[in-house]
């Protein structure tokens, strides 16, 4: 009688596996909970960044309306008591230049570059005090400047607002450039510089600083035809006060 011989085929768990396979496999393992626990911990943190970012957005519109409100109450006090209301000075001006380098006196030229006004139709942002107040008197005949409103602040910058990183011209794709180079002083936002800007506040130089000069079209309906006389004659240049927000609104 025939014997019966019974064969056993290995299984695959009786395989024995390498000992550097096994490390292997575990420590990708161990790098992919380690990558998932930084993903989860990075999307924490980004929500609890937008629930800051839209916390400040908030309390910024309520500043901007109790300023407006407050201006609204002292005009109505001055009109009631038969006075004139005259608005603070601004603190911040926007200046456009209109002119090329040709026939220019070297003193307001190195005034222009001082100002970072490269070229026609370059703006910049600039805090009045003394010393630009008297600058910007010399460079009169080359430039037009006024007081922004918060529309016009805001729509430069979110539209035409590029930052200066190392030297080069970088746009401004999301709030994590902004806090890249300006969070060490508490700016993490696009909204956080418009308020800066706004309110001329205590960090102001380096937000200028760190925004490259807008570079603006021509005028939707051109310039005047004597753009290179002042703006109370008829001209383009000049200080012209509340109106530079409508050649903003023309150039952006």
């Amino acid at each position: 009688m025939p014997v019966e011989v019974k064969t056993t085929v290995p299984s695959v768990n009786d395989v024995l596996v390498p000992e550097t396979l096994l490390k292997k496999r575990k420590s990708d393992a161990k790098a992919r909970e380690e990558k998932a626990a930084k993903a989860l911990e990075l999307k924490k943190a980004q929500k609890q960044k937008r629930r800051v970012i839209f916390k400040r957005a908030e309390q910024y519109t309520k500043e901007y309306k109790a300023a407006e409100r407050e201006e609204i109450r002292l005009r109505r006090v001055a009109k009631s008591q038969g006075e004139f209301y005259v608005p603070a000075q601004p603190k911040v001006v926007f200046v456009v230049r209109l002119r090329g380098i040709s026939n220019i006196a070297p003193k307001p030229k190195k005034i222009l570059q001082l100002l970072r006004l490269l070229q026609i139709n370059n703006g910049v942002f600039i805090k009045l005090t003394k010393a630009t107040a008297q600058m910007l008197t010399l460079v009169e005949p080359y430039v037009t400047y006024g007081e922004p409103n918060l529309k016009s602040i805001r729509e430069l910058v979110y539209k035409r607002g590029y930052a200066k990183i190392n030297k080069q011209r970088v746009p401004i794709t999301d709030n994590s450039v902004v806090e890249a180079h300006l969070g060490k002083f508490g700016i993490i936002s696009i909204e956080d510089i418009v308020h800066e800007i706004a309110t001329c506040g205590p960090n102001l130089k380096a937000v200028l600083q760190f925004l490259w000069p807008f570079k603006l079209s021509n005028p939707t309906g051109g310039f005047h035809k004597r753009k290179f006389t002042h703006f109370i004659e008829g001209g383009d240049t000049g200080d012209r006060e509340q109106a530079i927000n409508k050649l903003i609104r023309q150039m952006n």
